[in-house]
């Protein structure tokens, strides 16, 4: 099972979605055990809508649950990331801008951000670079072409914003 699924762009396209089709996020088998009979196991509740005044909040993420193993999954839309608070454009802006050479301090007083969660982001992408590049180069055969992590990472994110490549790597079993 894929833990991001690919569509729904904005919070209020997946609102929509849950409300008029939430089969469209029911996955085929459970990831867990393989069975292939997932039920529909209600909503939760997520805080997904970083404005201002967070009018989406609580969005509805919806739940399955596997008959076999009882287990349950939660399929989310591109727009909400996995274990993550701040959203996937954020982390984009945040990461384009160390990469042009701002330093950890600089960028996290730009964005108001927490010195240790701009560092978390950065640590992170440099650990899995590794991976994630042979994932996507294997994919994206120009991104091959980049000489070097940060290079890399410019070519990546003109090709397709920061949720579509994690989307791809979700789809490949890469987590991040």
């Amino acid at each position: 099972m894929h833990r991001i699924v690919f569509a729904f762009l904005s919070l209020e396209q997946h609102r929509r979605a849950i409300e008029s089709s939430p089969a469209s996020y029911r996955p085929d088998r459970c990831p867990h055990c393989g069975s292939g009979c997932m039920w529909c196991h209600g909503c939760y509740g997520r805080k997904a809508d970083r404005s201002a005044d967070g009018a989406l909040n609580p969005m509805p993420v919806p739940r399955f649950r596997c008959p076999s193993c009882t287990r349950t999954c939660s399929p989310l839309p591109l727009c909400i990331c996995p274990r993550r608070w701040y959203g996937w454009s954020l982390q984009q802006n945040v990461l384009q801008l160390l990469i042009a050479g701002a330093s950890l301090r600089r960028t996290a007083n730009i964005f108001a951000l927490a010195y240790h969660t701009v560092r978390r982001w950065w640590r992170s992408l440099v650990v899995a670079h590794g991976t994630f590049s042979f994932h996507l180069c294997s994919r994206f055969a120009e991104l091959g072409r980049s000489a070097g992590r940060n290079h890399f990472w410019l070519a990546c994110l003109q090709r397709m914003p920061l949720c579509e490549a994690m989307a791809w790597l979700d789809r490949d079993g890469i987590t991040q």
